[in-house]
């Protein structure tokens, strides 16, 4: 397993992944004694400090005293994810990039096709990507960055309900590890308590009736910074909160991967039919009245959870329809 898949990682991101390394454990560390540790001055600590916290590292500057991180940090660490890992496919760790997803796509448009289950995470995006082009909060070391790499042999048309399947997978290792009731909205979303947890982007790379590359992007909230209210606009959850202690995010990568590799397996063969009746019953939604809306068109009816190729089903009027489509965004009736 290599902690980079594509190069070598620059000097400057090698010292502030040390820096955060000597402030995991939120003890107070002075700039001297940081830059004893590093060979660098204390000029460049603080200096390497303030990127990693344009990165989004929650981090105290105490005058004459020194730094400490707002809360402890446990960074992702190759070889402990590979010593936990049930899947032989590979997890590559980068420090920060700009998105887990990018990175995996432009292996492919290099020529370089990973192995299927291969995984990339990262601690900080500074480009990570949402649906609909939105941009994903993705501050260094709290939260989860993940991508993985599958194919589709029978072509892009295979992948309708890819994305419910994902949640579903991601559910059952919060449920069956941690005991968290998450809920699964249509077609991305993870919540807890009736906040968003979490979401899925899920990019394909081929043609209709051929081979078809997979990157599936998923965006955990572990624990969010103090600042998060005034980077994300709507109500928001996260692990530590829900669980009231921490989470090993190494062993978190390993059972995603192992999971998700067996559903999709699964779904290789079986489509998403096997599918349905899970998701209705973890539907954030189910029986409530919302909204679906397409650019200006917007429809409301009570949703009827979901059909056997992954479509929404709403209620509307006493007739049931479905809809389709990635460009849909899906809100509770106001």
């Amino acid at each position: 397993m290599a902690s980079e898949p594509r190069k070598t990682l620059p000097h400057s991101l090698i010292v502030q992944r040390q820096l955060v390394h000597y402030l995991a454990d939120g003890a107070l560390c002075s700039g001297q004694w940081l830059g004893e540790q590093l060979g660098i001055s204390r000029t460049a600590v603080a200096k390497h400090l303030e990127q990693l916290q344009h990165y989004g590292l929650d981090l105290y500057k105490i005058k004459g005293k020194g730094y400490r991180l707002a809360q402890p940090v446990q960074l992702l660490d190759a070889a402990l994810i590979k010593q936990l890992q049930l899947q032989q496919a590979p997890v590559w760790v980068q420090s920060v990039t700009d998105s887990t997803n990018s990175q995996l796509m432009q292996k492919l448009k290099d020529g370089v096709v990973p192995e299927k289950g291969a995984v990339l995470v990262a601690e900080a995006q500074t480009a990570g990507r949402g649906r609909r082009g939105k941009q994903w909060f993705s501050p260094f070391g709290c939260n989860l960055y993940f991508s993985m790499y599958w194919q589709l042999e029978q072509g892009i048309q295979a992948a309708m309900g890819l994305s419910l399947v994902v949640g579903l997978a991601v559910a059952k290792v919060l449920q069956q590890q941690w005991q968290l009731p998450v809920r699964l909205k249509w077609p991305n979303d993870l919540y807890i308590e009736h906040k968003k947890l979490g979401g899925i982007l899920v990019e394909l790379a081929g043609q209709t009736h051929a081979q078809c590359d997979v990157v599936i992007g998923l965006g955990l909230n572990i624990r969010m910074p103090d600042q998060t209210d005034k980077a994300v606009d709507q109500p928001w959850a996260d692990l530590t909160s829900a669980l009231g202690r921490p989470i090993d995010r190494n062993l978190l990568v390993a059972l995603l991967q192992h999971q998700l590799v067996l559903e999709l397996q699964q779904f290789s063969q079986q489509g998403f039919a096997a599918y349905v009746q899970d998701f209705n019953q973890l539907d954030q939604f189910a029986g409530e009245q919302v909204t679906l809306s397409s650019g200006s068109q917007t429809i409301t009816g009570f949703c009827a959870g979901v059909d056997a190729q992954g479509g929404l089903v709403l209620d509307i009027n006493g007739q049931k329809q479905s809809f389709y489509g990635g460009e849909l965004s899906l809100r509770k009736a106001q």
